[in-house]
C-alpha cells in the first residue's frame, strides 16, 4: 500500500490499484523465482500496475507530446533538500509530493524513491529522456516552493 499510495492521491484509487496488483501477484506466483527477494518481486509488480494504469488512464498525453521541453538547471535551490529531511517528517514531505501535477509526482517517485533512470521512467510512461527530466525539474522546483512557504509560515514540526 505503501508503494501505491506515493503514486496516488486518493487512498481509495490507491487501494483499488494495491487489488489490482495483488491480484496480479496470485495470478503470477508461479512466475516468481526465489533467488529475487519476494519484497523486490512484490514492489516491481505493484509499480508496473501502476504504470499501467497511468498509461490507460493518461489524459495529459497529448500536452506532452506536443509540447517540448527543456532540462533546467537545478543548481539555484532556494532550499537543501537535506536540510529538508530534518526539518519536516515524512508525511510532510509525501503530501508535498502529492500535490506535484500527476505526470511530474511520478516521475519523482520513480526517479527519487524508486531508482529508476530517466532513460527507463521514459520508456515506462511513454515520454522522452528530456521530459523525464523537465518534470523531476519542475517536481523540484514545486516542492522546493512548497517547503519554503511551510518553513516561512512556520508549518516545520
Amino acid at each position: 500500500m505503501g508503494v501505491c499510495i506515493r503514486y496516488k492521491k486518493d487512498e481509495s484509487e490507491a487501494a483499488s490499484i494495491l487489488n489490482v496488483g495483488f491480484l496480479k501477484i496470485l495470478n503470477n506466483l508461479n512466475k516468481y523465482k526465489s533467488e529475487t527477494p519476494f519484497e523486490a518481486w512484490i514492489r516491481r509488480i505493484m509499480i508496473n500496475t501502476i504504470i499501467d494504469d497511468f498509461r490507460k488512464n493518461r489524459k495529459v498525453k497529448e500536452l506532452i507530446e506536443h509540447t517540448d521541453f527543456t532540462d533546467f538547471d537545478v543548481t539555484d535551490s532556494m532550499i537543501d533538500f537535506n536540510l529538508a529531511d530534518q526539518l519536516f517528517d515524512a508525511d510532510q514531505l509525501e503530501s508535498f509530493i502529492k500535490q506535484l501535477p500527476p505526470v511530474s509526482q511520478k516521475v519523482f517517485n520513480l526517479f527519487a524513491i524508486d531508482g529508476y533512470s530517466h532513460k527507463e521512467i521514459g520508456e515506462l510512461l511513454e515520454i522522452t529522456e528530456g521530459t523525464s527530466k523537465w518534470h523531476l525539474s519542475s517536481g523540484r522546483k514545486k516542492i522546493r516552493e512548497m517547503m519554503q512557504k511551510a518553513i516561512n509560515s512556520s508549518k516545520v514540526i
